[in-house]
């Protein structure tokens, strides 16, 4: 294996791991994935065993999560299969509260009352334990017991069933293309989970879940013999809440304009197309000229900042100071959202927080502590309204129930606070990007996510992107290069001056959202339509200062 081969799989290999239970999993087979787990009626003893464990030994609450992960990659080179695995993952956690104070344990491939029972009654020990230290005893908001329900993301195509030469052959046949349209190298690459997920709790819950997940994703490179540089385009697809029918558009739902653009379907084929032709023009673009520029982002763009600018920022632990992992705590203090008239951004700008979304990656019926999911303002026309919290979080900013937005990566991990869906709402107004950018005399249109960079205080940030286009005079000129914009967020989405209508509405989103101590991985989807923000401050990146 040569150098770049290693890099490239190893750096594939480490977003893998970052999946849904990956780190604990098992090999197995392709057809291993499809068998079924545990009846529900299993499920549901099992958790019983715990929970009446648990109350016996003291426990004042207690809730257990049974889960089964399961994960598929494949990932190729140019007409080369470089990797495809297969892993299962199952095992029980049970969290309680003893003594005011939470108590957590977890048990692999736990199929028998005695384990449940045995790995409940150390949580409640643990809490107890625990409870000598604490300062402050947990208060958990109120929620109602569901009885017995069950969610199942609405995929139409189970992308487990699809065999496996059927993968290779399409992600083969994209880099084929890719090749023939000027790319010196591609990998390519599917991600596809499942998360089967059952809870229960002493509120009265019952929740059995069934959570699909896929990414298809790639990188092109193109060379300039002469000089030997060289530049890549990624994919400008996006993960999804979806089955294996995300890769099968239908020619109905895409509209083409400086870039394919994708509705609920994704066009590998002609995005890998579109992508080797443009790496090939970014080596003769011109080099961007630092200054002021109204910048029109795209929503495969600006999803990276809706989510590094908003939707961490306004993770209500970050602003307690619970949390500093992965880029600090949080500017947007609970006096800026007392005041009840802080300007996070324009009225242009309403950002909102939903985890019911369909099709997008956190789209579920229940989170992980059994509260039904739901959508709510965070910034309502330009004005911060309100953070994400959960059960345990809800009373400090005087909400009467959690936001559902509680997740834990695996069964052996604790769940917390994460990320809802952040997204920008539409404009209301019937708004084209092509009307938009005919109005913008000196601009630049971003398309694709790229560097980014963010300071501890989630405030002064830097973005880069994957294409860039010069407008001028209400055109666009030809494309451009080394672009990145510096602000701060609530200088940014202060010049957020447009927004276009629903009918340019997409989503984008990270499949590998980092956050905690130990880490944990979640996926979590951010919309928007294209959106102006004029007079950002643009730097060249291949200038030497």
């Amino acid at each position: 294996m040569n150098r770049r081969d290693f890099i490239q799989i190893a750096g594939l290999s480490t977003g893998a791991f970052m999946l849904p239970g990956f780190a604990n999993g098992r090999t197995v087979s392709p057809e291993a994935l499809l068998e079924p787990g545990l009846d529900v009626a299993v499920k549901k003893r099992l958790a019983d065993a715990a929970l009446n464990a648990a109350k016996s030994k003291g426990a004042t609450y207690a809730d257990v999560r049974i889960g089964r992960y399961l994960n598929q990659f494949v990932i190729t080179r140019e007409d080369k299969v470089q990797n495809i695995v297969n892993t299962e993952s199952y095992g029980v956690g049970i969290r309680v509260i003893a003594n005011g104070c939470w108590g957590f344990a977890a048990v692999a491939d736990a199929k028998s009352d005695t384990q449940i029972a045995k790995a409940a009654e150390d949580a409640v020990a643990i809490a107890k334990a625990n409870s000598k230290l604490m300062k402050q005893p947990v208060e958990l908001a109120p929620q109602k017991g569901f009885g017995e329900v069950s969610w199942k993301a609405p995929i139409k195509k189970n992308a487990f069933e699809v065999p496996v030469k059927e993968k290779v052959e399409l992600l083969l046949g994209v880099n084929d293309a890719a090749m023939k349209n000027g790319a010196n190298y591609v990998n390519s690459i599917l991600f596809m989970v499942n998360e089967q997920k059952y809870f229960a709790s002493t509120d009265g819950s019952y929740i059995d879940q069934d959570i699909h997940r896929m990414w298809p994703n790639f990188t092109v490179t193109a060379i300039d013999p002469a000089s030997g540089k060289f530049q890549t385009r990624n994919a400008l697809s996006s993960p999804m809440g979806m089955g294996y029918d995300y890769l099968q558009v239908n020619p109905k739902d895409k509209v083409t304009g400086v870039t394919t653009r994708y509705n609920m379907g994704y066009d590998m084929l002609e995005d890998i197309t579109a992508g080797a032709q443009q790496a090939k023009m970014k080596l003769s673009a011109k080099s961007v000229e630092a200054g002021k520029y109204d910048l029109i982002l795209d929503p495969s763009h600006l999803w990276l900042t809706i989510h590094e600018s908003v939707g961490h920022p306004l993770e209500l632990d970050r602003v307690l100071g619970y949390e500093a992992n992965f880029a600090g705590t949080s500017f947007a203090t609970l006096d800026k959202w007392q005041s009840k008239n802080f300007k996070y951004g324009s009225d242009k700008v309403t950002l909102i927080a939903d985890k019911t979304q369909v099709g997008s990656l956190g789209a579920v019926g229940w989170d992980d502590e059994g509260v039904n999911t739901k959508k709510w303002d965070l910034v309502k026309d330009g004005v911060l309204v309100n953070y994400q919290a959960i059960r345990d979080q809800a009373k400090i900013i005087g909400e009467k129930e959690s936001h559902g937005c509680c997740y834990a990566d695996s069964w052996s991990s604790v769940q917390f606070q994460r990320m809802a869906n952040v997204s920008l709402a539409s404009g209301k107004t019937p708004l084209s990007v092509e009307d938009m950018i005919k109005d913008v005399k000196k601009g630049i249109y971003i398309i694709g996510d790229g560097s980014f960079s963010i300071d501890q205080q989630r405030y002064n940030f830097q973005f880069g992107g994957q294409l860039f286009y010069e407008i001028k005079d209400g055109k666009i000129v030809g494309m451009l290069k080394d672009v990145a914009y510096q602000s701060n967020t609530q200088e940014f989405w202060n010049s957020c001056v447009q927004v276009c209508d629903d009918r340019d509405y997409r989503l984008g989103g990270s499949f590998f959202d980092g956050k905690g101590q130990p880490s944990q991985s979640s996926a979590v989807s951010h919309g928007s339509s294209t959106a102006r923000f004029a007079g950002v401050n643009v730097i060249n990146t291949a200038r030497k200062i």
